[in-house]
């Protein structure tokens, strides 16, 4: 059994592989068949005088999406994105598909999101799928490379990072639990065991959003580094953001074909990426006529707008404390401002990473977490880590999905995951 991305070795030969329906057009004596397997998409041509009766009674009749057992000869053919073509000597109706409902003809949003499952057959949603998959292949040999170990945080927690207002509660046998919104907290002890760490999982926000730049469920990155501060943050990231644009790049370029993306702009993805301050930031909108005052957060619009700035993505560096979690550590030289970070990408596509150096004084972290109102009791072995060897670290998070729909260039996450989980949406 052969698979179709192994068929330009095969040249010649007869093969059998198995696959589904995907097109097909006949002129009555010969009969052109667009199959895929999974690997990749090739076309097989039927002839009427080469086949028995059976087999082409059975290639007249075949539907979209139909499983398919076929056994022919490879034959070169340039004109093929993957540069062969099958002369069928047999062909095998596994599986006659009903009338599949999603055609070529245009179909809205909701009819595609009702039939995901579905959906997730044709061609962009296959590419982008693609792209996820070997991001996330990337995530993990960036790390392994760079001698990171993983740490698995855990998904029910019983406190959240940034207080529990958009946080799914449960029930843990009487008591309040949450699903994770990041790992990080969890993460930071195991920066005192190895050194490096990171973690990699899906993450859940309660947000009642409707943006196209949210989804109730996704999946972060999130590395934690002993010993790091806040320079070093900055070039970690650069450093992140630049590896996995490149490797997609390098592995993905059909899939980019796929979904048109206009890869010149992901090639200017390169270091060294601008860096501009919170206050920087804030004067850039104001210069553009935008109501913004310094103290106020960015909102997409804004984000958008800075981005626009340059040609590849941007560093926001050290904003209000105010606006940032509890953990962050303060700016030695104005403790209004924070060591904190984010990472915005071009073409409106918004923060893709954030991050910080974390509050490593014991006294200092307490006093945060009484001014968010947050129980010590339930942060005592967050302390912990401050009584035992406390040291500087640092980390940030990164939303994987919001990085795919932009080296993807897809306008909605949605299109990112496999089965999105948006507000009011959880089928299937």
């Amino acid at each position: 059994m052969q698979r179709i991305k192994e068929l330009p070795k095969r040249i010649g030969e007869e093969v059998v592989l198995r696959g589904w329906l995907m097109n097909a057009r006949s002129s009555g004596k010969i009969a052109f068949l667009q199959v895929r397997d999974g690997s990749g998409v090739v076309q097989a041509v039927a002839s009427r005088a080469e086949l028995s009766e059976r087999a082409w009674e059975d290639v007249q009749k075949i539907t979209q999406e139909s499983a398919l057992r076929l056994t022919g000869t490879v034959s070169e053919d340039p004109r093929s994105p993957s540069g062969v073509e099958i002369h069928l000597l047999d062909l095998a109706v596994e599986h006659l598909s009903e009338e599949f409902p999603i055609t070529k003809k245009e179909h809205g949003t909701g009819f595609l999101m009702d039939h995901r499952h579905l959906w997730l057959r044709s061609s962009r949603q296959r590419a982008a799928l693609k792209v996820r998959s070997e991001v996330s292949q990337a995530i993990r040999d960036f790390h392994y490379e760079r001698d990171f170990v993983l740490i698995d945080s855990p998904i029910l927690t019983p406190a959240a990072c940034e207080g529990t207002s958009t946080l799914f509660e449960t029930d843990y046998f009487g008591d309040q639990a949450y699903l994770s919104q990041s790992g990080q907290l969890y993460l930071e002890p195991a920066a005192a065991v190895f050194g490096k760490v990171y973690c990699f999982g899906p993450t859940f926000r309660a947000e009642k959003s409707k943006t196209r730049r949210h989804l109730m469920e996704f999946w972060m990155v999130e590395p934690e580094v002993a010993f790091l501060e806040f320079a070093g943050l900055c070039d970690l990231a650069e450093e992140f953001i630049s590896y996995l644009v490149a490797r997609v790049l390098d592995r993905c370029a059909e899939e980019l074909k796929v979904l048109e993306r206009e890869t010149s702009k992901l090639e200017a993805a390169t270091s060294p990426f601008p860096r501009i301050t919170y206050t920087e930031a804030i004067e850039t909108l104001q210069k553009s006529a935008v109501s913004i005052e310094w103290g106020e957060d960015f909102g997409g619009d804004d984000e958008t707008i800075l981005a626009e700035q340059f040609d590849r993505p941007v560093l926001v560096t050290h904003y209000p404390t105010a606006l940032k979690a509890f953990y962050m550590e303060p700016d030695p030289d104005n403790p209004e401002l924070a060591l904190a970070l984010d990472v915005l990408a071009p073409e409106g596509y918004g923060e893709i990473i954030g991050g910080s150096q974390r509050i490593h004084d014991h006294d200092l972290l307490k006093r945060r977490l009484e001014e968010h109102e947050l129980p010590l009791e339930a942060f005592q072995w967050y302390l912990d880590v401050r009584r035992y060897g406390t040291f500087p670290h640092s980390g940030f998070g990164m939303g994987i999905e919001r990085f795919v729909a932009w080296v993807c260039g897809l306008k909605h996450l949605r299109e990112t995951i496999p089965y999105p989980r948006m507000l009011n949406k959880i089928y299937p």
